[in-house]
């Protein structure tokens, strides 16, 4: 860990913080005239690829914004190339599965022992670390295991999950081979993020919300909690956040997760009553940034209220930034939360 004692850290433990930490998902991209500069030449997978590149995209970011931590460039995908199942990116696409996954031949194909080939991330979280010491935390992340499944059996995106729910109901113990494969390799790929010097893993459902609750606790919590308790056991705080999840939140709290992130279709008191007032991570919808600066403060303070300076609040978007979100928006909206948060605890509001 680079910075156990940071204000990020505390508050992902629930210990009291002098402000409320602030940070965005996918806070480095295209929206940074920074970062499209270097996309000129380089794709996204290269710069994950090229440890000097993700960690100065990484810091560049983390020091343009002015946050409380900074998360490692990387994509979730990238442990599927090292278990066998290439994919690439599509221009207007998103991400493509050569060759999805569909039976168990195809489950029993993939490998689990390629974390190693992976270390290109660790190694930029090194570089981060080296940057900063002990002055600024790192995040660590992977893809959830029921996420990155279901883009291996859909081969992409999807609207309605079919393929993947097949699979699921029809053949429930090849499904849980596939998640129980994910996790051998997710929980070594971020142990090696942790010894890099990564000070919190947060780990992305980012598909979850396609799932009843019934759907959720039978097929997917059991291995989530898993992976979590795997993580767990690196140190490190794990940070669990999925999108359209507010059905699923009190479900998620049995995976262990420290902090649990709420999206933007739940207002925050509602959402962190859910969770029992747990650390939580959240939740500003993205779309707001596209306001103008008036709206953007109010709502923001709205979600500060809401947190009423409890210990355990970490301020974010309820999903990542978009691409042609204003840059000032972005800088305006960390320096208030700091600002506004460190006012709330020294009036006691």
């Amino acid at each position: 860990m680079s910075a156990p004692n940071s204000k990020f850290v505390r508050a992902c433990k629930g210990l009291p913080t002098d402000s409320t930490p602030v940070w965005f998902m996918r806070q480095a991209g295209r929206y940074m005239a920074e970062y499209r500069a270097i996309r000129k030449h380089h794709s996204l997978v290269e710069i994950c690829k090229k440890p000097e590149l993700a960690a100065q995209v990484t810091i560049e970011a983390a020091e343009i914004l002015q946050v409380d931590t900074a998360i490692i460039f990387a994509d979730l995908l990238l442990p599927l190339e090292v278990m066998g199942l290439p994919f690439h990116f599509a221009a207007g696409e998103g991400p493509v599965i050569e060759k999805p996954v569909r039976t168990a031949a195809d489950v029993a194909a993939l490998t689990t022992d390629g974390a190693p080939d992976l270390m290109y991330v660790s190694e930029g979280i090194a570089h981060c670390a080296k940057h900063w010491g002990d002055k600024l935390p790192i995040i660590g992340f992977c893809g959830a295991p029921f996420t990155l499944a279901s883009y291996m059996i859909e081969g992409g995106g999807s609207r309605n999950y079919v393929e993947v729910k097949t699979l699921m109901y029809n053949q429930p113990q090849v499904f849980d081979e596939l998640l129980a494969k994910l996790n051998v390799i997710l929980a070594a790929y971020v142990a090696d993020q942790v010894k890099a010097g990564a000070d919190v893993i947060q780990v992305f459902d980012s598909w979850v919300g396609c799932l009843s609750v019934e759907d959720y606790r039978k097929y997917v919590l059991p291995r989530t909690s898993e992976l979590i308790a795997a993580i767990k056991q690196t140190g490190v705080p794990v940070i669990y956040f999925g999108t359209d999840s507010t059905t699923l939140l009190p479900s998620m709290t049995e995976t262990s997760a420290d902090v649990i992130g709420l999206d933007w279709r739940v207002p925050f008191a509602e959402g962190w009553k859910l969770l029992n007032h747990r650390p939580t991570q959240g939740n500003l919808d993205p779309v707001t940034l596209f306001g103008n600066w008036e709206e953007v403060k109010l709502r923001a303070k709205s979600i500060l209220d809401q947190a009423a300076a409890r210990p355990g609040h970490i301020f974010n978007l309820g999903h990542g930034i978009l691409p042609l979100t204003p840059v000032e928006n972005v800088k305006n909206l960390a320096k208030f939360v700091q600002e506004y948060s460190a006012a709330q605890r020294a009036t006691g509001r």
